[in-house]
């Protein structure tokens, strides 16, 4: 069980968030979807664990570690299952963690869930396929497969800008209603009018995050339960703080908080992610700004786009 601090700041009923009460969220707050650091072509484990004790010591509710953000396309199937153990090994139970297990191939999205769930992971992230364009009923079995397959909360990745095929909330709707433990998304479509309608549709109690973070606070405002941030690797004390506050009812100090942020956010995605994310961790001295191909050092004027909104933020000098 998480200490009484992974609670401090959200509202009363997250006291009974691993509880089967349908009107709790399994998950909400601020989660990090985490990058992978990355030296002369390896995993940084050193650094990998750096990152994990600087997410939790500045407030971070949750961490997802090899998501898309992760790089996990470019990760073998040992480097992604040692990411994923790193990352539990290092938290100690502190935070939740979500394990990354996505593929748009479904036998390899049951392997990595089964792995993750394996190890300790307290849910599994299974991304939409990408490049395949199934249909809602190749999503619907997709899904199906990795649910059957595991025991751990299944959280849906809905990304179509990089997936290409959208998870209809229809879809959503069926997934949830046959497999109870498909009990949240991470919702990446920007449309901050889609919360109140899958609350509508599966209750309060199914988990809804944030998969933006340009648009998170907008997104609580419509029910959502928190978000898997990008922005909050290098900036966890801040997303976390604005998590906190509108769980607090302190509108005012969140939308200070996003204010300040949203400059950073935009430049996270200033080329693909998770390119400028790396390079500002870089300059803060977490970790290299190493990616792999096809990712490659962003350009100058990126470069000079992220330092700025680093800037801005409060981050550095």
């Amino acid at each position: 069980m998480w200490p009484r601090a992974y609670f401090d700041g959200l509202e009363d009923e997250v006291d009974t968030v691993m509880t089967t009460d349908t009107h709790t969220p399994r998950f909400r707050g601020s989660y990090t979807a985490l990058i992978t650091p990355f030296t002369n072509g390896g995993i940084d484990e050193a650094a990998f664990r750096k990152l994990v004790d600087f997410q939790i010591d500045n407030g971070t509710h949750g961490l997802v570690p090899v998501g898309t953000t992760g790089e996990s396309p470019t990760l073998t199937h040992e480097e992604h299952d040692r990411v994923v153990e790193i990352c539990i090994e290092q938290t100690a139970g502190r935070v939740p963690i979500i394990a990354g297990a996505g593929s748009n191939s479904t036998a390899e999205a049951v392997r990595l869930a089964r792995r993750g769930a394996a190890a300790g992971a307290d849910g599994v992230l299974i991304v939409s396929p990408y490049y395949n364009k199934p249909t809602q009923e190749g999503l619907f079995r997709h899904f199906s497969a990795v649910a059957e397959a595991v025991d751990v909360p299944v959280i849906v990745y809905d990304i179509p800008g990089r997936s290409i095929v959208r998870v209809d909330d229809d879809t959503l709707v069926r997934l949830n209603k046959t497999h109870g433990n498909i009990c949240g998304i991470k919702d990446a479509t920007s449309e901050v009018g889609r919360p109140p309608r899958i609350r509508n549709a599966l209750g309060a109690g199914f988990t809804q995050m944030s998969g933006e973070d340009a648009t998170t606070l907008p997104f609580l405002a419509g029910g959502g339960h928190g978000a898997i941030s990008v922005t909050s690797n290098i900036a966890p004390r801040e997303i976390a703080d604005m998590h906190n506050a509108w769980q607090a009812g302190d509108i005012a100090a969140a939308q200070a908080i996003n204010a300040r942020m949203i400059e950073l956010h935009d430049a996270m995605f200033c080329e693909a992610s998770p390119g400028p994310v790396k390079y500002a961790a870089s300059l803060l001295g977490i970790c290299a700004a190493e990616t792999r191909l096809p990712l490659c050092e962003i350009a100058d004027s990126s470069k000079a786009r992220v330092e700025a909104a680093l800037r801005g933020a409060g981050l550095i000098n």
